[in-house]
């Protein structure tokens, strides 16, 4: 299913009307929300760590994603009194990008914090990718599934949103295998990151 929702119909939402549905989506929500993130670059234009980083002041960009922590921090806690669990597979390729590198440790800092966040090698797709690479996918209990979109540079533009109950809950089943199938985020970040010098931009 993963590999075919891209040809699926649904509705194409701008920038803001994605952020503000899957907020609406989210409202008195139990349970668990996945995330699919295949990519190995994004352009994240409104983090300040983000541009800190593309600008090569590494020592600073780790300094302003500590910063998030109390806030993330209380996000894991008001999910945890909703009883809403968000679960991530991010799917890695080697040698990393430097975006990958800088993005898994603001990754590292979601898992110690409380989300649930495995590495997954991208090899591990191979059977599932023979058309071409996975969708971005967010998928919010069995209420909607979301494809990320985003323009040619990987700026984010939107998404698509599909809420078939067959599609959401095949496709659930499957991002759940791919996380079962990961290691613990924190394990892989200390062994394969952690050691890294800063990445050159």
């Amino acid at each position: 299913m993963l590999d075919q929702i891209s040809g699926l119909p649904g509705d194409m939402l701008d920038h803001a009307a994605y952020h503000k549905d899957f907020a609406r989506q989210l409202e008195n929500l139990g349970g668990v929300v996945w995330k699919l993130e295949r990519s190995q670059v994004f352009r994240e234009l409104n983090d300040p760590s983000w541009q800190a980083f593309v600008s090569g002041d590494w020592r600073r960009s780790i300094s302003l994603l500590e910063q998030d922590r109390e806030a993330v921090r209380t996000e894991a806690r008001h999910n945890r009194y909703q009883g809403l669990k968000i679960r991530r597979v991010r799917v890695v390729e080697r040698p990393f990008t430097p975006y990958l590198q800088w993005e898994l440790y603001a990754l590292r800092m979601l898992a110690e914090e409380g989300f649930e966040l495995a590495a997954l090698p991208a090899d591990e797709l191979s059977a599932i990718e023979a058309r071409g690479q996975l969708p971005e996918v967010v998928i919010i209990g069995k209420r909607v599934l979301y494809e990320v979109r985003y323009r040619r540079d990987w700026t984010p533009c939107g998404a698509k949103r599909i809420t078939a109950p067959d599609v959401i809950r095949t496709a659930a089943s499957e991002i759940a295998r791919l996380y079962n199938k990961g290691e613990p985020l924190l394990d892989f970040f200390e062994r394969e990151v952690a050691p890294l010098p800063a990445p050159a931009i």
